[in-house]
């Protein structure tokens, strides 16, 4: 999606906001609170029926466990165990004191990352930074960057210095494991470099109503051409199960690409745009408002799977190399090799 496109959507989720049970005045109590909480989220939560969560159910439940608490600290730790039950790290109950949080869509999975094997050996010691990106040239005259985080912000200066760095090289790994995401217009910028053409990536859906279905007629999303040159030779991005928000968005994008091919594990997913509301007592909740899918109208929500599965192996760990990045560089030369850099001529 677009910068004008997001703009639109915040707006739209506002004014969605601002007309929500006008008539209905909640009290600043623990039952107030929750029935604020709980009414937010039944009106304008969008991944219920993805998940088969009965929300009434919940509400019965831990309106149950209300009873007898007294304890600000204790309420505010129910609401964020409530609010878990969405399975949703976009969901979040913020307070002066703490954040609840989800953290079990990437908790069941392997790492599939080793920080200190990518610096000491891949980066070494003269990598160089361009706007968070971490960038050196690795074997065989291949282009590694690592980028631990879409907020960086990222110039198209930047970008540049990047891309003339590696403009000899037989192809370009990106890595972009453990980032939480951060900022689309990072993910859009970069992904410009990487598309000849207009290409379409995916759809976005926004609420139009209180039901859990009232959706609007899905957007396209597309990923547009940079003005400055596009890196056409081998490319793979590298994934694991944290890779999440807007790092699994670019992975979608990317994917879309004849030269990519990604590699590593299923991305963490986080496949909604996230709104922001508040409960009586001034705490904050961010939820996922509005649904974005892949260019077959598949939901990316619960994570995108790799091109090619790879994982981190122990005994690679145990000599100091990366599985995954080992595997990408064999792949990157093979399609070198073959004057193709389509994914069909890849493999490991």
């Amino acid at each position: 999606m677009g910068r004008i496109g997001y703009r639109w959507l915040l707006l739209f989720l506002a004014l969605m906001g601002n007309s929500c049970r006008e008539d209905e005045v909640f009290m600043n109590n623990a039952q107030g609170n929750f029935e604020a909480l709980w009414t937010i989220l039944d009106e304008r939560y969008c991944f219920f029926d993805l998940k088969d969560i009965d929300w009434q159910e919940v509400k019965e439940h831990y309106q149950y466990r209300l009873i007898g608490i007294t304890s600000t600290e204790t309420f505010f730790n129910l609401m964020g165990e409530m609010l878990a039950e969405l399975k949703d790290g976009h969901v979040n109950l913020i307070s002066a004191f703490d954040v609840s949080r989800y953290e079990a869509w990437f908790d069941d999975y392997p790492e599939n990352f080793d920080g200190k094997i990518v610096d000491e050996k891949y980066l070494g010691k003269r990598y160089q930074i361009a706007a968070g990106m971490k960038y050196t040239i690795i074997q065989d005259s291949i282009g590694y960057i690592y980028y631990g985080n879409f907020s960086n912000g990222v110039g198209e200066g930047n970008l540049q210095a990047i891309f003339y760095k590696f403009r000899h090289c037989k192809g370009l790994i990106l890595d972009v494991r453990n980032n939480g995401g951060g900022n689309l217009s990072n993910v859009e910028k970069i992904v410009s470099r990487f598309t000849q053409e207009k290409t379409l990536v995916g759809y976005t859906s926004y609420k139009t109503g209180k039901g859990h279905n009232d959706f609007s007629k899905p957007r396209p999303t597309y990923a547009e051409p940079s003005e400055y040159e596009i890196f056409t030779r081998p490319v793979v991005v590298l994934t694991n199960r944290s890779c999440y928000s807007a790092t699994n968005d670019f992975v979608n994008r990317m994917r879309y690409m004849p030269q990519v091919v990604t590699m590593g594990d299923k991305t963490g997913g986080g496949g909604g745009f996230p709104f922001t509301s508040e409960i009586p007592i001034g705490w904050s909740v961010r939820f996922s408002a509005a649904p974005t899918y892949d260019r077959d109208m598949q939901h990316i929500e619960e994570g995108i799977e790799p091109d090619v599965k790879v994982e981190l192996l122990p005994e690679d760990v145990a000599k100091g190399e990366d599985t995954i990045i080992e595997a990408a560089i064999r792949n990157i030369l093979k399609r070198s090799e073959g004057n193709n850099v389509g994914k069909r001529v890849g493999g490991i």
